[in-house]
């Protein structure tokens, strides 16, 4: 049997084992992190290679490790250029040097030998700890339970999205979908939907790619803010005032009109202008009603019936749905031990992110806690500290 049992290897889970470790409070072989995928931030590797994201949005003190300041000591450390390594006022790292940097912590601190490759089925609570049932038939006991699993398996489809799938296969993509093809398979021109950050990262990748064979099609003028919420967040600023609200009603309503949605930073905005002034790169506004194929086309349409564009490909880059993560087995666990949760379907936690009897939460899940950070690197490592501290 396990001390602690991390379900979820990406951002969230992997802080909280690098605290864990770290901190004494636990050592590798009490300690075991269950994920689906066959090494820890699989996801993130993957979904930021995607876009070619150069530089997190982040600043440098947010990164995986307990010290603030392990990220620019392993910058002076390495082969980096400081030029380079950072980027602009609040030094944002370069994604290559973060994920180096976050792949020597997990060498270090030998991180893949608490790996379990598996999809939870679901997890029952037992009279020494907690079970973890697996897909696999694959029993895992422990102590301690924490859920570190995030929203990044449900993917935001618009229904006409859906529509257009099932009309012609190969046409329509989400960005962050795990069976998208290479790009070269792709029939050009390529239109991408959506006026966020992970849009304008795709777009400048694809406009250097095709030339003149790229469209960026968005709802609404760019929002352009360095951080996605107020950094006033990140303290007691405004963390203070948010947990002494009693009404998980109104945290609710802090989260979503704090969160800068759709955002992108200034120095993105800026570049993305430049492409357009280049014309390797259209940038068109309108919203999608329905589509259809024709003449080996796909049509866009709009809510009057007008056509926004023609394209050979379609990419969504959409985001995620924000329903409650992990609902297949979550929600039989919630009503079988009674956990607490708002009116929103997320769970109403303690301050140590204790969720019920040896129960933690850490991410999406602990945001009526944590608030709009939670999710966030920054909310990752504060979400780490509680349960070190606190459990």
């Amino acid at each position: 049997m396990y001390e602690w049992v991390i379900i979820g290897g990406g951002i969230q889970g992997v802080t909280l084992a690098v605290y864990l470790l770290k901190t004494g409070k636990e050592k590798v072989d009490t300690l075991a992190i269950i994920d689906r995928n066959h090494e820890p931030l699989a996801n993130w590797k993957r979904n930021t290679k995607m876009i070619s994201m150069p530089y997190l949005r982040s600043p440098s003190v947010h990164h995986l490790d307990v010290d603030p300041f392990s990220l620019q000591s392993f910058c002076k450390k390495g082969y980096y250029h400081k030029r380079t390594a950072f980027y602009g006022p609040y030094k944002r790292p370069s994604l290559e040097m973060f994920n180096d940097h976050c792949e020597h912590l997990v060498n270090d601190l030998s991180i893949k030998e608490t790996w379990v490759q598996g999809d939870v089925q679901g997890a029952l609570k037992t009279n020494e700890g907690w079970k973890v049932h697996l897909k696999n038939g694959r029993e895992i006991q422990s102590k301690k339970l924490v859920l570190a699993i995030g929203i990044g398996e449900q993917l935001n489809i618009p229904d006409w999205a859906i529509d257009l799938d099932s009309q012609s296969l190969g046409r329509i993509y989400h960005i962050f979908d795990e069976t998208m093809p290479e790009f070269d398979a792709m029939k050009t021109p390529i239109t991408i939907v959506g006026g966020g950050i992970t849009s304008i990262h795709l777009a400048l990748r694809l406009s250097e790619l095709y030339p003149s064979q790229v469209t960026l099609l968005k709802r609404h003028p760019f929002r352009i803010h360095d951080f996605d919420s107020d950094p006033g967040w990140l303290g007691p600023k405004r963390q203070n005032a948010y947990r002494n609200e009693s009404s998980f009603v109104k945290r609710r309503e802090d989260i979503l009109n704090a969160r800068h949605r759709g955002s992108i930073p200034h120095d993105l905005y800026i570049k993305l202008i430049n492409r357009v002034k280049s014309e390797s790169l259209a940038v068109i506004e309108g919203e999608v009603a329905r589509c259809e194929v024709k003449n080996s086309d796909v049509q866009l349409f709009d809510y009057d019936g007008k056509i926004i564009a023609k394209t050979g490909t379609v990419l969504l880059a959409t985001g995620y749905l924000s329903s409650l993560p992990g609902g297949e087995w979550i929600k039989p666990m919630i009503e079988t031990m009674e956990l607490p949760c708002a009116e929103c379907g997320y769970p109403i936690v303690t301050k140590a992110l204790q969720w019920g009897p040896d129960l933690y939460v850490t991410g999406a899940l602990a945001e009526l806690e944590m608030g709009p950070i939670a999710r966030n690197i920054s909310g990752a490592r504060q979400a780490a500290e509680r349960i070190v501290k606190y459990s």
